[in-house]
């Protein structure tokens, strides 16, 4: 995978599809195009995310989630407050977000939802593997996290793809359940990055 320089043609020497093009804060990859999120997104963030089954894997998404509160957290997100976030498109249709929020100069913590219709097809692992060249070489942090509910085997999945180490177990708020829910956390070094997936 590589980070194409705006000035290429894509696809000029015939290896497009492993690439990923950094323009004007959108990363493209072979299906899906992570652009800014925009106040138009609401409902269909509120749409997508506001599904229980969604929401309860994620700790700040409540249930039931309406598009006012949608449209808050994107105002939110473009006044810069809530870290680096990407709205996941495919074929011009939002199905997911996705982010890191950075915690000093060293290392972030990724974060990532793919709407229920478009479960099981790919699209989160292919959205995190963008996320992750982008905080590396946009950012030059040392390590990023990312943690999941110890419910969520598909995130385990989609972490263990990347080469996160186990790091621990914590207890965090999840405001659709409206209790505290086990959360097992991971971590993934830049030089294990960069030996790795970063250099396919």
């Amino acid at each position: 995978m590589k980070i194409v320089d705006p000035r290429d043609k894509p696809g000029h020497d015939g290896s497009a599809i492993n690439r990923v093009a950094f323009l004007a804060m959108n990363i493209r990859t072979p299906r899906l195009l992570l652009r800014a999120l925009e106040l138009a997104d609401a409902s269909r963030i509120s749409l997508l995310a506001g599904d229980y089954d969604v929401a309860s894997m994620t700790g700040t998404i409540p249930h039931p989630y309406g598009e006012e509160q949608a449209a808050e957290w994107i105002a939110s997100a473009l006044a810069g407050e809530e870290g680096v976030v990407f709205a996941i498109a495919n074929g011009g249709l939002l199905i997911g977000c996705t982010g890191y929020r950075a915690f000093g100069e060293d290392h972030a913590e990724l974060g990532y939802w793919i709407g229920k219709p478009y479960w099981n097809m790919g699209y989160a692992s292919e959205a995190v593997r963008a996320l992750i060249v982008y905080a590396f070489e946009k950012d030059g942090f040392d390590y990023l996290t990312v943690g999941h509910f110890t419910d969520n085997l598909a995130s385990a999945r989609i972490i263990a793809k990347f080469g996160f180490v186990p790091q621990g177990r914590q207890v965090r708020d999840c405001a659709a359940r409206g209790v505290k829910a086990h959360c097992l956390t991971y971590r993934l070094e830049r030089a294990a990055a960069l030996a790795g997936f970063l250099r396919t």
